[in-house]
């Protein structure tokens, strides 16, 4: 185990009978905002372990409301960053990939781990842990061997890294999870490549954060790499077939066709499943293989008890059915957000819209507060009165509820068929979709004060879609979103700018 105090310690087992006293370690999670880090930061809290939190974008961290750990802005791709991020850290959390980034993100994992290698080296690290993929023999797609060769980058430095290579991972968020999900929920019928036959040793979230909890605090685990597997193998139908049933859904027709490749089936990913398109292909294209974990060392050094697939499946919509408070803005996979629907979409598809006005915060928070009142939405209301109108003849409250105050919010009001979950005044408004529709959704308008003392506003839709349905609606109505956004930017900067000139006295 590991110490609270400067002088004090805590034993843990080391696996093997024997016991040893260990030293807290100041953690860096870098690449927190990921589906691994977000789990695995709140673990470490839990466990009493000093913990700083990385991500590109620091607000998004901000919305976790981690009070207890420090957060701090970095990139790989930024030399000087990662200075920052890693100065008195003891244990380096390496959770970072740029299958996102779509074309080329092979080139640029391993040079973020370069990076990141002599960084550490630079901030005097004691150790790098570095979460991989499992290897087949034969791996030959980008994204199983980036994963590989960023290990064999990371062990280059003078660091020692232990690295940690898992399948599947099942919990929600993880990819290949959530690509399964979708399919099972909204697909009735499914024609299928050849992968649904490939094996793989599904693991649990749970399982894999305690060993990542683990790992940095038992000294044999250093310099070395630790294949990472559940209790047994299946391949993705049998999976399939397990997850509807936990569910409670109809199992679906699965159709294996020999000549469906996984690089043709990751072309229609798009309109299947809400997972981001770049990283489901990157993800599906690497299921030709079977995988496999020899972990025998693995669980000897860190005994627990391994969940089965339908266990850690179990786990999961248990963990989302869970009470947890209504998020006071977006963040990825919310069940709140998400209606409390396990059959929702975990990731959210997105459009926004921005403009920058030489009026104060203040005043255009003015115009954003007093949305939806007696000047509408302030651009092209016709629109919006007509998608009012569509969703009433649906079935849906349209805009009928009005507004409580003609300037005042407070959280739980009424804007139109919109809700409010959540304000900070002069900086966002976040409100709940509360339309007839196929999936979940919110709408925020975030203010960034500018250096000049101007104002830069942003309004995001994001949208869980159930299923193909869901997926069709954000489709036919996301160009529509981005000129809508763009231009109510631009026109509540405008009459913020003219409410912020002063008057001038009639002569």
């Amino acid at each position: 185990m590991i110490t609270n105090g400067d002088n004090s310690s805590q034993t843990t087992g080391t696996g093997d009978g024997r016991s040893s006293a260990q030293p807290i370690h100041r953690c860096l999670v870098f690449g927190a905002s990921g589906y691994i880090g977000s789990h695995l930061v709140p673990r470490l809290v839990h466990e009493g372990i000093p913990v700083r939190a990385s991500s590109r974008n620091r607000a998004v961290l901000e919305a976790r409301g981690w009070d207890e750990v420090e957060l701090v802005a970095a990139d790989a791709l930024d030399p000087a960053s990662l200075d920052r991020a890693l100065d008195g850290i003891e244990i380096a959390y390496y959770l970072v990939h740029s299958m996102a980034a779509g074309k080329d993100f092979g080139r640029l994992d391993l040079e973020a781990a370069a990076n990141f290698a002599a960084a550490a080296e630079r901030a005097g690290v004691s150790r790098i842990v570095y979460l991989g993929g499992l290897v087949p023999d034969d791996a030959d797609s980008e994204h199983i061997v980036s994963r590989r060769d960023t290990g064999d980058v990371l062990r280059r430095g003078r660091v020692p890294v232990t690295e940690l290579r898992a399948g599947i991972i099942v919990g929600p968020g993880s990819a290949a999870f959530e690509v399964m999900r979708d399919l099972v929920y909204h697909l009735p019928v499914m024609i299928t490549p050849r992968w649904v036959q490939a094996k793989s040793p599904p693991l649990a979230l749970d399982n894999l954060l305690m060993y990542l909890v683990r790992l940095p605090q038992i000294e044999a685990a250093q310099g070395r790499t630790f294949d990472a597997g559940g209790p047994e193998t299946l391949n993705y139908l049998e999976m399939m077939r397990i997850l509807a049933e936990v569910g409670g859904k109809r199992q679906p027709l699965i159709i294996p066709v020999p000549l469906l490749t996984p690089r043709l089936s990751a072309y229609w990913l798009r309109f299947v499943t809400a997972v981001p398109t770049n990283i489901a292909r990157a993800l599906i294209e690497g299921l030709k293989h079977d995988f496999s974990a020899d972990d025998a060392e693995l669980r000897r050094l860190v005994p627990q008890q391994l969940l089965g697939f339908r266990e850690a499946v179990e786990a999961v919509f248990a963990a989302e059915r869970e009470d947890e408070p209504v998020p006071a803005r977006w963040i990825e996979g919310a069940f709140a957000v998400r209606q409390h629907r396990i059959d929702y979409a975990y990731y959210a598809k997105r459009a926004s819209g921005s403009a920058e006005t030489s009026a104060p915060p203040s005043r255009v928070w003015e115009l954003v507060s007093g949305i939806g009142g007696s000047e509408g939405w302030y651009y092209m209301n016709g629109l919006w009165q007509l998608r009012d109108l569509m969703d009433r003849l649906a079935g849906g409250p349209g805009g009928q509820h009005g507004r409580r105050h003609p300037s005042d919010l407070r959280v739980g009001d009424r804007i139109g068929s919109w809700t409010v979950l959540g304000l900070e005044p002069e900086r966002r408004l976040s409100l709940a979709f509360g339309m007839r529709a196929p999936g979940a959704g919110m709408l925020e308008f975030e203010l960034e004060p500018r250096a000049d003392g101007g104002t830069r506003l942003t309004i995001t839709a994001y949208w869980h879609p159930a299923g193909v349905w869901g997926l069709s609606y954000w489709y036919a109505f996301q160009p529509i979103h981005r000129f809508i956004f763009t231009g109510t930017a631009r026109e509540i900067g405008r009459r913020a700018e003219q409410r912020a000139e002063p008057r001038r006295d009639s002569p």
